[in-house]
Order: structure tokens, then C-alpha cells, then sequence
């Protein structure tokens, strides 16, 4: 088939697109995350003096750099709609958000459909695959306090021992509030014939859409906070808790991501927009931490039944193009969630003004000293 000179047109403008956004998106990173420590680095007095004003301000930092990450979907064209029960009314709570995983887009679409729900971007905390430590934002999950785990058999007893260690350590000492996890463990596409396998032998659910989920992150995340919140952890400081007591650990929100056809987008896509714009849908279910057992077998069949659900959502949804309605309702209302794109462009602005006066003032000492 002939190609006509329209058709190169519209591949060559495509391919320029695709450079100039790869190349902003550099360049803002190389701007906003040395930006990001080098304030962290000269605010450490303030860190010694209030240590919860410190992790105020590093907490809103941290949206306003994950808000540029939205932004690289926002301006491409890829939103998100939003089903289910309204987590509006639960962002000054503790909860625990359990996502189901199908590729790095997933994380992607959480820091975009949770930038407007409150104060809950800069105090939540991800659990993510240790490899995300070794890329750019590694650095900043690092110090604001996220957890790295490592996958396989071989790590699993001694990870889960850290993931507690962590948790007592950072969770309620940085007033965090929402912990969002994959608890599958890795992405649908990997997993999902070794999920399969394992629920046959094991008279398991057989699942198509998402994998049997693995108990142990969720399960040391609910006993530790748990535990935490009865015996008065304080959630900020060394001071013992009397009368301050916090409200603990309320909610967990489970959380299904579903893609258009089935095709679940990758952070690639994020940053070069090569896809035409896309509506990815997020439903919400909130269970009060009272109606979550706590016994592991238990727990385990209730973990289960949860992805048992999202197979049956995510298979109306790819047949029907929506979500179903929550139970007890006849319709479904579903939500568009939008970005202020004022509010971007000042972020955007102030992360390249920031990035431009650290390079003045080290440019400066560099001088004096050499």
C-alpha cells in the first residue's frame, strides 16, 4: 500500500511530538528532584526543631512532584473516571488501598486520580518493587519514606520482617494516612499462568482478569497498624500518647483499575503520548477495618474473595464499558476526575524557578571555593 505524504506528515509531527515531550520530561526531572533533596538537605534544622512541620512541607513537595507526573498523562489526553464508593469522604482517615496490577501506567493513574483527594498524595505511603529504587524517583520515595520489597521465595520472610521494622519506624512518626499496595505481587501479564496453576491444584478461584493475591504485605500492614493504634503509638515524636490518641487505622479501600479493551498503559505511553487519548476507570469499595478478620486463614479467603470481585467488575466492565453499580443501588454514577491546569503550570514553573536558583547558588559556592 502506497504511503501518501499526508501519512508522513502525520507520523513525522507525531515523532516530533514524541522527542520534544521526552525531552521536557528530562529536563523537569533534572529540575524538580535535585530541587526536591537540596530543599529537604537545608531544612534539616527545622527537622530537629519540628519534626512535623518538616514532614508537612516535604509531604506537599512530594505532591507537587507527583503531580508532574500526572501531568505528563493529563496533557496527552489520558483521564480517568471514577466508580463506586466516594473516598472523599475518607481522606483525613487511615486506610489501606489494595490495587490490582497490571503495568507501571497503574502507579501512574493513582498519582493522577488521587491529587485532588485532599491531603492524602503527600501522607500515604507505596509499597513498590524494590526495582523502582534504581530509577529517578527512586531517590525522592526513598526519603519521603516508601517501602522497597523484594520479590521471590527467597527474600519473602525477611522482607516482611523489614516491611514491619518500617512501619513502626516511618508510618505514624511522618503522619502518614493511606498505605496503597499491589498485593499481586508483580504485573497480570507475568503472573497470571503461575496464578492459574496454583489455583487448580489448590481448588483456588481461577481468575482471568487479575491473579490470586499474595497474603503477606497486606497481612503484616493491617496486625502492625493495628497493633500500633492499641497500644498508643504516638504519630509524631517520642512523647507518650494520653489524651492524643489517634483515630488508627479505619478503612481499606479496594481499588480495580480497568483499561479500555483490556490494554493497560505503561509509563513509555505516559511520557511520549504516542496512544490516542484514553479513559481509564478506577472502582472504589471502602470495608471498615471491623469487617476485615484479622486471623490469617480467614484473612486469607477474605483477600481472595476481594479479587474474586474485581474479576467479576473488571468483566462487566470489558463487556460493557462501565463499571456495575454498588451493591443496593439500581445505577451507576460515575465521576470524571479533572486537574487544575493553572495549578500545573505553577507547579511546572515553580519546580524549573527552584531548579534554576540551586544552580545559582551552587554555581556561586563553587566559585568561592575553587
Amino acid at each position: 500500500m502506497a504511503v501518501t505524504l499526508d501519512t508522513v506528515w502525520k507520523m513525522g509531527f507525531l515523532i516530533l511530538k514524541m522527542v520534544l515531550r521526552f525531552l521536557f520530561m528530562v529536563i523537569n526531572n533534572m529540575f524538580a528532584i535535585p530541587s526536591y533533596v537540596l530543599y529537604l538537605i537545608v531544612l534539616q534544622p527545622v527537622r530537629l526543631i519540628d519534626s512535623k512541620l518538616f514532614w508537612y512541607i516535604e509531604g506537599v513537595m512530594f505532591k507537587w512532584l507527583l503531580a508532574m507526573v500526572a501531568s505528563w498523562g493529563w496533557t496527552a489526553g489520558y483521564t480517568v473516571i471514577e466508580w463506586g464508593d466516594d473516598v472523599h469522604t475518607i481522606t483525613e482517615d487511615e486506610a489501606v488501598m489494595l490495587v490490582n496490577h497490571q503495568a507501571t501506567g497503574d502507579v501512574c493513574t493513582l498519582m493522577m486520580c488521587l491529587q485532588d483527594k485532599g491531603r492524602v498524595v503527600r501522607q500515604m505511603m507505596w509499597l513498590m518493587d524494590h526495582i523502582f529504587k534504581y530509577t529517578n524517583f527512586g531517590i525522592v520515595s526513598l526519603v519521603h519514606g516508601d517501602f522497597f520489597i523484594r520479590q521471590g521465595k527467597a527474600y519473602r520472610d525477611q522482607q516482611l520482617i523489614l516491611l514491619k521494622d518500617h512501619l513502626e519506624k516511618y508510618y505514624r512518626n511522618r503522619d502518614r494516612k493511606w498505605i496503597i499496595l499491589f498485593p499481586e505481587g508483580g504485573f497480570l501479564r507475568k503472573r497470571r499462568e503461575t496464578s492459574q496453576r496454583y489455583a487448580k491444584k489448590n481448588s483456588l478461584p481461577f481468575l482471568t482478569h487479575v491473579t490470586l493475591p499474595r497474603l503477606g504485605a497486606t497481612e503484616v500492614i493491617l496486625k502492625t497498624l493495628l497493633a500500633q493504634q492499641e497500644n498508643g503509638i504516638p504519630a509524631g515524636g517520642n512523647k507518650p500518647l494520653v489524651d492524643r490518641k489517634p483515630k488508627g487505622l479505619q478503612w481499606v479501600i479496594d481499588a480495580t483499575i480497568g483499561y479500555p479493551s483490556a490494554h493497560p498503559m505503561d509509563i513509555q505511553t505516559w511520557i511520549l503520548g504516542y496512544r490516542t487519548p484514553t479513559v481509564t476507570h478506577v472502582y472504589y469499595r471502602i470495608y471498615p477495618i471491623k469487617e476485615v478478620p484479622m486471623e490469617t486463614d480467614a484473612l486469607t479467603d477474605w483477600l481472595y474473595q476481594r479479587f474474586v470481585e474485581k474479576e467479576e467488575l473488571l468483566s462487566h466492565f470489558y463487556e460493557t464499558g462501565a463499571f456495575p453499580p454498588p451493591q443496593g443501588q439500581k445505577t451507576a454514577a460515575p465521576r470524571k476526575m479533572t486537574l487544575n491546569n493553572v495549578w500545573l503550570f505553577l507547579v511546572q514553573s515553580f519546580a524549573f524557578l527552584s531548579g534554576y536558583m540551586w544552580y545559582c547558588i551552587l554555581h556561586y559556592f563553587y566559585h568561592c571555593l575553587f
